[in-house]
């Protein structure tokens, strides 16, 4: 039973487990926008290219660590880039239904 779990750990130091969920996540967020997964979809790309790099990996909670940095600065920076600026919050003065 340990080694089944120990194998499952090092599938998360594996560069390539990364690029199938950045892919995964990124085409999650075409069908649930909102900028949330695409930013989960950033952070496990970069993990992915820096896993490949070999810039580090030796330890998996380090991995997720940078995971969910880079998965939150990515988020944050898409709502700054994306996001609702100040003054364009949409009031409505008229209801469709004061026609009736």
């Amino acid at each position: 039973m340990e080694t089944a779990t120990m194998e499952h750990i090092s599938l998360l130091q594996q560069w390539w487990v990364w690029a199938v969920a950045a892919i995964a996540l990124m085409g999650l967020e075409v069908m649930a926008p909102g900028f949330i997964f695409l930013g989960f979809g950033v952070g496990a790309g970069i993990v992915a290219l820096l896993l490949a790099l070999g810039l580090f990996g030796g330890n998996v909670a380090v991995v997720l660590l940078v995971f969910a940095v880079l998965s939150m600065l990515a988020w944050f920076a898409m709502r700054q880039a994306f996001g609702v600026r100040k003054g364009q919050v949409k009031i409505w003065d008229k209801d469709i239904n004061d026609d009736v």
